[in-house]
């Protein structure tokens, strides 16, 4: 009988040679910060730039078909690229090896006016059209970020089959993006047998953007074969968890003015003329309400191969909330590296270690606060028009919590 372990991964990165991206994406600093992360597999994105292309044939070693390993930290890496279609729909595609993505580059570039300037290439070709090339090499494709009001399959179609067209078969999967998750999704009917994939579309190294989203892959071995088996839910294979932001944080979660962010149903911005009656700034229809229009079902119906989504945040702000400090402060580094050293890894201490052992190490409210994501107990205030929602405490989680110590005066400036 075959044994699975479980693999976390992440898909969907950009490198520096995509536009606003940090220049610390490199490949070397990937790999790293990965390890701490505790991602095993990462998608290399932008596999098609030129210099990109060449930096991780230097600095990667295939250690099985498809499946390339960092020369020094070990991160296990999958070829893969985001294009944007002739409609500015965005999709992800996985490759199997690095002459599957020059030839594949080599027939989209007769499409692309940019696709040796930007890592993420701009295609002149139907989604149709894109999936008939790639599935003929092979490769997996399926729209990233499905949900997003920019570039997303949903903004610009009412159904994968309007976009896909006759190659809708070759969609192995869909992206579910910061702007929605399971719940949402698996209210579409068309979606039911597709599998949900959850990664970070990171554009810095650093873990509260690499692997802020994830899956975790049930495989018998870490490897690009056994990966595409997971996705496609071959052999008892297959994605045993969705790890993602609440929605709800999204900047257009719910309806609302793009500048003064008063909040709108459907109803009132049709009434409106979509222009806010605050400051006669326009209105922005949110993912939700995008949802309700596609929607089939008043509630998910989720199929039996659907894993569940847990809704987390990266430690620093786990550790902001708790403290009250902002996630980029001294203190809070400080108390991210004691748990990350004490632990072996971010996505361990987030999702994995018991509380009475996290007790050992750190504070009981930043225990109480990481207990509350595990169980969804903290309160949201979603998002909309271009701002991002916020956590607080429910009432619950707060009445557990320890006060923090009283400060001294000399503590506050002046």
């Amino acid at each position: 009988m075959t044994e699975f372990r479980s693999y976390a991964a992440d898909f969907h990165i950009h490198s520096k040679y995509s536009g606003a991206t940090s220049s610390q994406m490199d490949v070397s600093t990937i790999a790293a910060q990965a390890r701490l992360k505790g991602l095993t597999f990462v998608g290399t994105g932008d596999v098609f730039h030129p210099a990109w292309f060449r930096s991780l044939k230097e600095e990667l070693v295939e250690v099985a078909a498809g499946t390339y390993e960092h020369r020094r930290y070990g991160t296990k890496f999958i070829l893969t690229v985001e294009v944007e279609d002739q409609n500015r729909v965005h999709h992800v595609i996985i490759l199997p090896s690095f002459s599957t993505a020059e030839s594949v580059r080599e027939e989209l570039a007769r499409y692309s006016k940019d696709i040796d300037r930007d890592g993420r290439a701009h295609i002149e070709l139907s989604a149709q059209e894109i999936a008939d090339i790639v599935t003929a090499h092979d490769c997996l494709i399926g729209p990233s970020h499905a949900f997003t009001p920019w570039t997303s399959v949903y903004k610009e179609f009412d159904s994968l089959k309007e976009c896909y067209g006759d190659r809708l078969g070759a969609v192995s999967f869909i992206e579910l993006g910061l702007s929605a998750d399971t719940d949402m999704a698996d209210r579409i009917a068309e979606l039911a047998d597709l599998t949900f994939l959850s990664n970070s579309d990171a554009h810095s190294p650093w873990p509260d953007k690499l692997g802020r989203e994830f899956n975790r892959l049930g495989l018998a071995e870490p490897t690009y074969a056994e990966v595409i088996k997971a996705i496609r839910r071959e052999d008892g294979r297959r994605v045993l968890l969705n790890v993602g932001f609440d929605p709800r944080l999204g900047k257009y979660h719910v309806t609302a003015c793009s500048r003064c962010f008063k909040q709108f149903t459907m109803e009132e911005a049709v009434g409106l003329k979509w222009r806010c009656d605050d400051c006669r700034g326009w209105i922005k229809k949110g993912v939700m309400d995008r949802v309700n229009e596609l929607a089939d079902y008043p509630e998910p119906r989720h199929p039996s191969h659907r894993p569940e989504y847990l809704r987390i945040a990266p430690l620093a702000e786990v550790i902001g909330l708790a403290t009250g400090e902002d996630p980029h402060s001294p203190g809070v580094k400080a108390e991210w590296e004691k748990l990350v050293m004490s632990f072996g890894d971010e996505i361990s201490v987030l999702v994995d270690v018991v509380p009475e052992l996290l007790l050992e190490v750190t504070s009981p409210r930043i225990v109480e606060v990481i207990k509350s994501f595990r169980t969804g107990t903290l309160r949201v205030i979603p998002g909309g028009g271009g701002r991002y929602g916020h956590l607080e405490l429910g009432t619950e989680v707060a009445r557990r919590l320890p006060p923090k110590p009283q400060r001294k005066l000399t503590e506050f400036g002046t």
